[in-house]
């Protein structure tokens, strides 16, 4: 196994300490696995890259660990009332619309890879988060943590709405083929 897959498989066993941090409001060990595993995302995409080990694993596993991750992060502030539900199954639509539109294309013999606005979604996304972490759970007399959560969940559907639009629309042709 490479190291590139190691890290990815990191990642995936960091999300239910991460989750277990945050349910248990050990917010700062919570936002510390978190950035942990987000780092992992960068790091095991350079080793991959840098070293040549590049697996069919990796391809399938390291942008799946991403979505999981975030995605237990989501349901985790929805449930805590700092981001609404909506917000979160905009986001699953998004990425289950993105996910079969690369199926599509793969019947056709087509890979699709990652757009730059993809990434720029999961960075931000990864970073509202981390703020959201940051600011704690929420407190009845302070308002300013509900700004940031509000923020970061505008700047989260943002990118992931924008992502989404380009990634259809520079992909259009692959439905112009389907049968």
């Amino acid at each position: 196994m490479t190291t590139a897959n190691k890290l990815t498989i990191f990642r995936v066993v960091l999300i239910p300490v991460f989750l277990v941090l945050a349910y248990a409001e050990k917010t700062s060990w919570a936002l510390a696995v978190f950035v942990i595993a987000s780092l992992t995302d960068l790091l095991d995409g350079y080793v991959a890259r840098h070293y040549n080990q590049i697996t069919d694993f990796g391809k399938f596993m390291d942008p799946l660990a991403d979505k999981v991750l975030v995605m237990a992060a989501m349901c985790y502030f929805v449930e805590a009332g700092r981001m609404p539900g909506w917000a979160l199954a905009i986001v699953l639509l998004r990425e289950f619309a993105v996910s079969g539109m690369r199926l599509v294309a793969v019947e056709q013999g087509r890979v699709i890879a990652a757009a730059w606005s993809g990434k720029v979604k999961t960075a931000a996304t990864m970073v509202c988060l981390c703020l959201m972490l940051l600011i704690g759970p929420p407190k009845l007399e302070d308002s300013a943590p509900d700004i940031i959560a509000q923020f970061s969940t505008a700047v989260i559907l943002l990118t992931t709405v924008y992502s989404g639009i380009e990634y259809f629309w520079k992909n259009r042709d692959v439905f112009r083929h389907a049968d």
